[in-house]
């Protein structure tokens, strides 16, 4: 868990912070070049080892658990602007069903950038699947890549996870960058306008995640298994 005092000192730091380097934002176009990306991601404040595992439990306001296991498989995508991405698997489930299973796909950059490329999304409603909205894939109709996680995080850096007009246009400014954690204010500009706050311990990857706005969900890590 996230001591109080580290929570209350990142928020500090954001007076601090500098200006935003060389990274995606907006919706601003990217060409990447396929052979500057591996789907060997090994960035430390989010490595993904085929086989790793983490769970966490996610609390809405209304006091709701949902339990959210995430795998990185041994599976690879190649996306449709060239660039081939390790597929990562994601299941939400409550008391035991189905609410969203989605398949993302990450790509590092021979700098250590983090590339989130896409996702194929599936909402349940009654354990029927329900809709797909929020799936996009870099390169087709328009949808451009974004950054999950910056080679070397420094407090102030600004840029866009991902990009999908009017669908998905989820942003992040790193917070706080120091002592083996990182924290990030992720925002989506697009209704309800969500801010959470995310916190990633090196070693491990995404820890905590507190909604502030547009929403008071709490999802946190209860387990994590690194991959082989």
């Amino acid at each position: 868990m996230i001591a109080t005092s580290t929570f209350v000192g990142a928020l500090a730091a954001v007076a601090l912070a500098g200006q935003p380097s060389g990274l995606p934002q907006g919706g601003e176009s990217v060409n990447l070049d396929p052979a500057d990306f591996t789907t060997r991601i090994d960035n430390p404040y989010w490595p993904m080892r085929p086989g790793s595992r983490w769970v966490y439990r996610e609390t809405d306001q209304g006091g709701a658990r949902q339990r959210v296991v995430v795998k990185v498989t041994n599976k690879t995508k190649l996306i449709a602007n060239g660039v081939t991405a390790r597929v990562i698997h994601d299941v939400v489930t409550e008391r035991g069903r189905p609410v969203e299973v989605t398949d993302d796909w990450y790509a590092q950059d021979r700098a250590g950038n983090i590339w989130y490329l896409g996702e194929h999304t599936t909402e349940y409603t009654n354990g029927k699947p329900s809709s797909t909205e929020g799936s996009f894939e870099a390169g087709v109709d328009g949808a451009q890549p974004g950054v999950v996680m910056p080679a070397h995080p420094k407090a102030g850096q600004r840029y866009r996870q991902e990009y999908y007009k009017g669908h998905a246009e989820d942003r992040a400014r790193v917070l706080f960058a120091r002592r083996g954690l990182v924290m990030t204010a992720d925002s989506n500009p697009l209704p309800p306008k969500l801010l959470e706050y995310k916190f990633y311990a090196r070693g491990v990857g995404p820890v905590l995640s507190v909604g502030v706005s547009g929403g008071s969900d709490r999802e946190e890590l209860v387990s994590y298994r690194p991959g082989g």
